[in-house]
């Protein structure tokens, strides 16, 4: 669901006026609809088959041996999406040898729109007149200051996943990549030209505030010479993006080769899906393999963190889910996560307002957002040459994916860990504002690193400082032995900084019984984090700053890990020094 108002839609953002002839209400282009109808096929349910990645083959039979059929497969992450009118294929499909997972995306059927999906209308243009100046939030993250430096490489390209783009737009056009566009609504890659079109004002909106041209009509966009491509999500009518369609979205952009995408919503139809429940964990590992997959083909995924004011980290009820039927009101704890925000390799960003102070709508909570960025009255591009201002977390992810873009820009061979550390170690200080904050300036849960800085990012030298990766798995045991993952780092003089960044990222079951430790190549032990018992929240992805300015940069460097209680495990996904 993007994350913004509509008549169904419950994710707080608003659409204001603005100025002549601007949008005030959402506006969907007409879409050129085939002679069927789009009535919903009577009983055809979505699912996702999960089997072993690279050995797709199998379970593609287990799922026409069952009663179903196969409608798409990313067979290098070991995803099958399957129909079925059978209302015991879930359960069948379990039930053979090699299938991990079997879960339902919608608890709707699927619409007849997925047998032959329209390509939405070019919607109509008009030329803009007024004037480019500078907008609050650009001044506000300093990219009218980068702007003089750097506007970006049209090298990079930026994915905008969300409900498609106005490609013919004026601010927009001049950066439109078409060939790496694309719409996977329904779940199924759809490349014919036009397919990336908008059925929806929202993705657009993101575009602009990305890369919307400097060409004195309209507004500017963070980095306004780097390209963007549409990779449509949500389907028409509903504006829904299911785990399906996100799976492709995410496999499509790895393969395409973009440098950064951009993901303003939150994948229905449960807002948070918990482990416990077949189908909700079917589409966590879904996804998570989607997201995981584009970051180790070099993709930073960038995520808006929500609009409820919730904190992700104390997590107890949700009465919003399912929203494509009858939402009912469930207990849920902080193992249910909002996806694919809250999974480890996707960087959360949260809103803030004019004034530095996080946004009334914008979720929050301890290592659940890692920079702020502003959300509120945003004023960007619309569908057919148009503009208006739009708030919420969806306006504010769109920020640090522009200011990402630059920083690939500076440094094209960076890595998704060494562009998350420095937008984690460029950003700009926010202290908490009300009793729920807790942290200090230099990081806290409402906007954790604090406030991306457009500026800084063009400022940086092309190589800011080596970065070492250790990606090897390290299984942490349960309640067991500290283990250590090495690396050894070569061609350095001197000490380490002041500032040394350790970008952890461990895959656990409750992070709580983490305690984990920096070691220098003496011995010496920088403690980065104690155990919680408290802290049920699955999974830890974050970046500590050690003072180690004492001690040789050269040498082997180890980050020792162990499970202080019983019960859940975990291991080391990977690990980045970055001096």
């Amino acid at each position: 669901m993007p994350l913004r108002s509509h008549p169904r839609l419950r994710r707080a953002a608003t659409a204001l006026a603005v100025g002549v002839g601007l949008l005030t209400t959402t506006a969907v282009p007409a879409v050129a609809t085939p002679a069927a109808a789009s009535a919903a096929a009577a009983g055809l349910r979505s699912y996702l088959v999960i089997t072993a990645p690279g050995s797709t083959a199998a379970a593609e039979s287990a799922v026409t041996a069952n009663g179903g059929a196969v409608y798409a497969t990313y067979g290098a992450i070991g995803v099958v999406v399957a129909h079925s009118s059978a209302a015991d294929f879930a359960a069948r499909v379990r039930a053979v040898s090699g299938i991990q997972q079997v879960g339902a995306t919608r608890t709707v059927d699927v619409p007849a729109d997925a047998a032959n999906p329209p390509i939405p209308a070019s919607p109509t243009q008009v030329t803009p007149t007024a004037t480019e100046t500078t907008r609050a939030d650009m001044a506000q993250i300093g990219a009218d200051q980068a702007w003089s430096v750097n506007t970006g490489s049209p090298s990079i390209t930026v994915g905008v996943l969300d409900t498609g783009v106005d490609d013919q737009h004026y601010d927009l056009k001049a950066n439109f990549d078409a060939a790496r566009s694309a719409s996977c609504a329904y779940g199924k890659l759809d490349t014919r030209p036009g397919a990336w079109r908008p059925v929806g004002e929202h993705g657009t909106h993101v575009a602009g505030t990305i890369a919307a041209a400097r060409n004195g009509k309209g507004m500017v966009g963070v980095a306004p010479t780097v390209k963007i491509a549409s990779v449509r999500v949500a389907e028409r009518d509903t504006q829904l993006f299911y785990p399906e369609n996100t799976i492709c979205a995410f496999v499509f952009s790895a393969d395409q080769g973009m440098k950064v995408t951009n993901n303003s919503y939150y994948t229905d139809p449960w807002l948070f899906n918990c482990p416990t429940d077949l189908d909700q964990a079917a589409i966590l590992e879904g996804v998570k393999r989607a997201t995981a997959y584009a970051e180790g083909k070099g993709v930073l995924n960038v995520a808006a963190a929500g609009n409820e004011n919730y904190n992700l980290a104390n997590k107890t009820t949700d009465t919003t889910s399912p929203d494509d039927s009858t939402p009912v009101t469930r207990t849920i704890t902080t193992s249910c996560l909002a996806v694919p925000n809250e999974l480890p390799a996707v960087l959360p960003v949260s809103s803030i307002t004019s004034s530095n102070t996080k946004s009334s709508f914008s979720n929050y909570g301890t290592d659940k957002v890692v920079v702020a960025a502003p959300g509120d009255a945003v004023y960007s591009t619309l569908p057919g040459g148009r503009y208006g201002s739009l708030s919420g977390t969806s306006m504010a992810s769109p920020h640090v994916a522009g200011v990402a873009a630059l920083l690939a820009s500076v440094d094209p061979a960076a890595t998704p860990a060494q562009l998350r550390a420095r937008l984690q170690s460029q950003a700009d200080d926010l202290p908490c504002t009300d009793t729920r904050c807790t942290g200090t300036t230099a990081k806290n849960n409402f906007f954790g690193e604090g406030r991306v800085d457009a500026k800084e990012a063009v400022s940086t030298p092309t190589t800011p400082g080596p970065s070492f990766t250790n990606p090897t798995d390290v299984p942490i045991p349960d309640a067991g032995a500290a283990v250590t993952s090495p690396i050894t780092t070569t061609g350095l003089t001197g000490n380490a900084p002041a500032t040394l960044k350790v970008a952890v990222t461990i895959v656990h079951t409750y992070r709580g019984d983490l305690v984990l430790d920096l070691l220098a190549p003496d011995g010496t032990a920088f403690p980065l984090k104690s155990a919680n018992s408290g802290d049920s929240t699955p999974n830890l992805s974050t970046t500590y700053t050690v003072n180690a300015s004492t001690k040789p940069a050269t040498g082997t460097w180890k980050l020792r890990a162990r499970d202080a209680f019983r019960s859940d495990t975990g291991y080391i996904d990977s690990w980045t020094l970055t001096f």
